[in-house]
């Protein structure tokens, strides 16, 4: 019983070291970063992520940097995170064939395979970049402000395929 104690201690300390790796790494790209809101995505009986937004000062502003982090509570492949997200900005928006070819390619060369208790930050930064890191750890950047609006739109847009999680994220009762 002791030992069973102790395990779960230390998982609960290593999600709390991950989290507060991650807003403290957010604070460098977002000055004054805080919590705008928070939700969970489930599928049926499934949930697959826990997400928060964080933005200068709780106020969220799709032009000025924020981050958006995902805690998975599921195992996922880095490619299959990667065609979700090209479906996804499919879906949202009338984007070349040629551009949703390159950001594939960009995504896939970045995105890790995710177990439960991984967590990805996509920040955009000043310059209207997307920075990715994983548990707090930069992997990767995608310089293209386009790319940037597209792909948070999966999750903050107005035509972003689940309202309720958008909503629960940028704290809109619209």
């Amino acid at each position: 019983m002791q030992k069973l104690i102790l395990a779960l201690a230390f998982c609960l300390t290593q999600s709390f070291t991950i989290a507060q790796a991650d807003t403290g790494v957010i604070s460098a790209y977002v000055p004054n970063s805080k919590l705008v809101g928070k939700g969970r995505l489930s599928y049926m009986v499934w949930n697959i992520f826990d997400a928060k937004l964080y933005a200068p000062n709780g106020r969220w502003n799709p032009k000025t940097p924020f981050a958006l982090s995902l805690n998975y509570l599921r195992s996922f492949s880095g490619a299959d995170i990667t065609e979700r997200s090209i479906d996804e900005i499919r879906k949202n928006s009338s984007t070349s064939s040629k551009k949703l070819a390159r950001w594939q390619r960009q995504m896939g060369a970045i995105f890790p395979d995710v177990t439960s208790r991984t967590t990805i930050t996509g920040i955009r930064n000043k310059q209207g970049h997307t920075v990715f890191l994983r548990n707090g750890k930069k992997i990767g950047t995608i310089r293209d402000r386009e790319f940037s609006d597209r792909f948070f739109g999966i999750w903050l847009g107005r035509n972003s395929s689940n309202q309720s999680l958008r909503r629960k994220l940028i704290g809109s009762s619209i």
